[in-house]
This record gives structure tokens, sequence and C-alpha cells, in this order.
């Protein structure tokens, strides 16, 4: 009798198992599909961006820039087409741009995009909330692109009508490249570096609601757009379109954002690029 009374407990309890572990999986289920979802639109758009970035530079390489006093080429970015509008090839510009910075920030924006999703929690709406955050931090990055398009326009025209500032340009670029390896150095850098790693902290819950998000989004590309302005120097000025620089800044920029030690990888990059102004200083020079 004993025995049977036990055998019955345990049977009920295994029910009120398999009853429970029934009732949960349907949210693990969904959570885990969600999260496949997220990585796979996040590998799509890292290859088609990557893609489109390749064959943006591999035209716009075949096009032969401006020779310039002082022995570099004006890139064509900075240069209306044939029959183009400037209005047309400031959205031209910034077309590609975004497709660059999709390409370059989106392997450092995913740990980023993974902890707001842990700070929202479990929610229906958590695939187009992640997407707010994402547009709100491109948005930067958009507005970025517009700023550097107008400036690299007003700089180019300075350059063709004046050819001391022209001369001047090889080491300015170095100059450029130099402060931007000591940047790597200062608490500054520190500070945001550690604001786009660790927003927000783990045991911190946001509303899941969209205008969160979005303002969510601004404040990652703000800080991501900040922490990244004397990499993306560097690329302005040894060549928008050079996918070497690209593909070097980007490694940069993942380094600093992945690795475990990121002060100390930021200084080590910090190093590289010091010596690679002092290579063009004396590349300038004549040297």
């Amino acid at each position: 009798m004993g025995m049977d009374m036990d055998m019955d407990m345990d049977m009920d309890m295994d029910m009120v198992s398999v009853s429970a572990a029934r009732q949960a999986s349907p949210g693990m289920f969904s959570r885990r599909a969600s999260q496949r979802t997220f990585f796979g639109i996040s590998a799509l758009l890292f290859t088609a961006s990557t893609t489109l970035t390749i064959v943006w530079c591999a035209s716009m390489s075949a096009m032969d820039g401006m020779p310039m006093p002082g022995g570099w080429t004006l890139s064509m970015a900075w240069m209306r087409m044939p029959g183009q509008t400037w209005p047309g090839a400031a959205a031209s510009f910034l077309g590609m741009w975004l497709v660059m910075m999709v390409a370059m920030m989106l392997p450092s924006l995913l740990p980023m995009l993974l902890r707001y999703r842990q700070a929202v929690g479990s929610t229906a709406r958590l695939g187009p909330l992640t997407t707010l955050v994402g547009l709100g931090y491109f948005f930067v990055w958009i507005a970025f692109g517009m700023a550097v398009f107008a400036s690299g326009v007003a700089l180019a025209a300075a350059e063709m009508q004046l050819p001391a500032l022209a001369r001047a340009v090889p080491l300015a670029a170095g100059v450029i490249v130099l402060i931007a390896g000591a940047l790597q150095f200062t608490a500054w850098k520190a500070r945001q570096l550690a604001c786009c790693r660790e927003a927000p902290a783990c045991s911190s819950i946001l509303p899941a609601n969209a205008g969160t998000a979005w303002r969510h989004g601004l404040r990652l590309g703000l800080h991501c757009s900040s922490c990244c302005a004397g990499l993306t120097a560097i690329l302005l000025v040894i060549g928008v379109m050079d996918l070497r620089a690209m593909a070097a800044v980007t490694a940069a920029i993942s380094a600093e954002r992945l690795a475990p030690a990121a002060e100390r990888v930021a200084r080590v990059i910090g190093g590289v690029v010091i010596a690679a102004g002092l290579w063009l200083l004396a590349q300038a020079a004549g040297l």
C-alpha cells in the first residue's frame, strides 16, 4: 500500500514536471528562434554590405583621380560625376557611406545589441525593438557621413584652387594619423571604449518600448562614433575607398571592442598607428 502511494506520488511529480516543461518550452523555443533569426539577419546584412562595399570601392578605384601638387591623387568621392547634381552626389555618397559603415561596424555592434536584448528581456516585440536600436545607431553614422561629405567637398575645392594647400596634404595626413595614434592612449578614449563595451549593464532592465529603443540606439551611435573618431580619421586621410585601409580600421575597431583587455589592445593599436604616422611624415618630408 505504501509503495503504491509512493509510486503514485512519483508519477504525479513527473506529470507536474512534464507539464511545467511543456509550459516553459514555447517561451524557450521562441527565444531561441528569435536568437537564430537575429544572427541570421546580421550575417546576411554583413555579407551584403561587405560585397557592395568591395564592388563600390573597385568601381571608384577604376576611375582616375585628379593628380595634385605634392604627388598625391584627389579621390573622385569628393567630386560630381558628369551630369550629376550636388544633391545627387551627396545622396550617392551617403548611400555608400551607410553600406560601408554597416560592413565596418556591425561586428562590434552585435555584442551591444545582444546586451540590449538581454536588458529588455523576453518580449514578442524584441525583433522590431532591436531593429530600432540599430536604426538609431546608424542614423548617427549617417549624420556623421553628411558632415564628412560636406567637409570633403569643401576641402577638395580649396585644394584645387590653392596649390600650396594641396602640397601640404601629405604632411597633414601624417600629422592626423599621429594624433589619432596618440588619442588611443588617453583617458577619454578609455571612457568611450568602456561605454561601448558595457552599456547597458547586465543587471539593468530597459523598458520594452520604441522610444527607449530609438534613444538607446542614438546613445550607442554617439559613443561609438566618438570612440572611433581617431580611427575613422585615419581612413578618411589615407583613402575612404582604400579596401586595405578599411579592413585594417575594421579589424582595429573590432579588436578593441571584443578583446578581453580592451585598453591594452587600444594602446597596442595606438603604437602601430603612431609608427604609421611617423612613416607618413618621413615620406612627406622626402626621407
